[in-house]
C-alpha cells in the first residue's frame, strides 16, 4: 500500500462518517449568513463610501472579512479563520489516535508502509477536505465578481494566507493525533495550541510584555497582513516552517510506535 493508497483511505472515510459532512453543512450555512449581513452592511454604506476618494469597498468589507472577524476587525464574530481553529482539530482528531484507539494501526504497520506514508497520505487527505471547504467558502464572494468590483490582488493574499494557515493547523492535529492515545484527546490539545498561538501576544501585551520573540511566535501577526493584501516571504516561512516542523513531529511518533511494534 502506497501513500496515495492511505490518502483514498482517508479521504473514503472522511467523506463517509457523518462528522466531516454536519461541519461542513453548519459551517458553510453560517458564512453563508455572515456573508448576507456583511453584504448588506456594504449596501447601506455604499452612498457614504461612494464620496471618499479611497474608501474601502466590496472586497475589504465583504470578500477577506468573510474569511476573519477578529484579524479583520469585522462586527459579526465567526470567520473562516475563527471556525477553522475547532473544525480542523475536530477532523484530523481520529486520523491517527483513532486507528490507535481501534486497533487498526498495526493493520497499516503490517502492510509495509512507511510512517512517512501513512501521516503524509492521511494529511493530504484532510487538506483536500479543508481546500473543498475554502474553495466552496469563496464562491459565496466571487459569485457576485460581475456585478462589483473585487481586488483580485487583495483577494489572492487572503486566500494564500488562509491556505497555509489551514496547512498549518491541520499539520498541528495530525502531530497531536499522533501523540495521543484517544481523539477526544488529540482535538482538545490541538484546539489548545492553537489558542495559544493565537493568545500569546494578546497574553503578552496585556502583561506588558513587549517581547519580538513572542511577537513573532504569534499566529496573527503573520496571518493578519495576508489578510490585509500584504505578502511576506517571512510570514510565509514562518507557516511552511510551523506545518513541516508539526508534521516531523508526528512521522517521529508514528515511526517510533511503528520500531516498538
Amino acid at each position: 500500500m502506497s501513500m496515495s493508497a492511505v490518502m483514498r483511505l482517508e479521504l473514503r472515510r472522511l467523506f463517509v462518517r457523518p462528522l466531516g459532512w454536519v461541519l461542513a453543512a453548519l459551517t458553510l450555512a453560517e458564512l453563508g449568513w455572515r456573508f448576507v449581513l456583511l453584504l448588506g452592511n456594504f449596501l447601506a454604506m455604499q452612498v457614504r463610501l461612494a464620496a471618499l476618494p479611497s474608501g474601502p469597498g466590496f472586497t475589504d468589507m465583504a470578500a477577506v472579512p468573510l474569511l476573519s472577524s477578529l484579524l479583520t476587525g469585522g462586527f459579526i464574530p465567526f470567520g473562516l479563520t475563527e471556525l477553522a481553529l475547532i473544525v480542523v482539530p475536530l477532523l484530523a482528531m481520529s486520523s491517527l489516535a483513532g486507528e490507535r484507539s481501534n486497533g487498526t494501526l498495526p493493520l497499516l504497520f503490517g502492510a509495509g508502509q512507511s510512517a512517512r506514508a501513512i501521516v503524509l497520505g492521511k494529511y493530504a487527505a484532510l487538506m483536500v477536505w479543508l481546500l473543498l471547504w475554502l474553495a466552496l467558502t469563496l464562491l459565496m464572494p466571487l459569485s457576485l465578481a460581475h456585478a462589483t468590483h473585487l481586488d483580485w490582488g487583495k483577494l489572492a493574499a487572503a486566500t494564500l494566507g488562509m491556505v497555509l494557515l489551514l496547512a498549518a493547523l491541520a499539520a498541528i492535529g495530525m502531530a497531536c493525533s499522533a501523540f495521543a492515545s484517544h481523539p477526544a484527546i488529540a482535538a482538545t490539545a490541538a484546539i489548545l495550541l492553537t489558542l495559544a498561538l493565537c493568545s500569546i501576544q494578546l497574553g503578552a501585551q496585556t502583561a506588558g510584555v513587549n517581547n519580538g520573540v513572542i511577537n513573532w511566535l504569534a499566529l496573527p501577526t503573520h496571518l493578519e497582513p495576508l489578510l490585509r493584501g500584504l505578502v511576506s516571504t517571512s510570514d510565509i516561512l514562518w507557516f511552511v516552517l510551523l506545518t513541516l516542523v508539526s508534521l516531523a513531529l508526528a512521522i517521529r511518533r508514528v515511526a517510533t510506535e511503528k520500531e516498538r511494534d
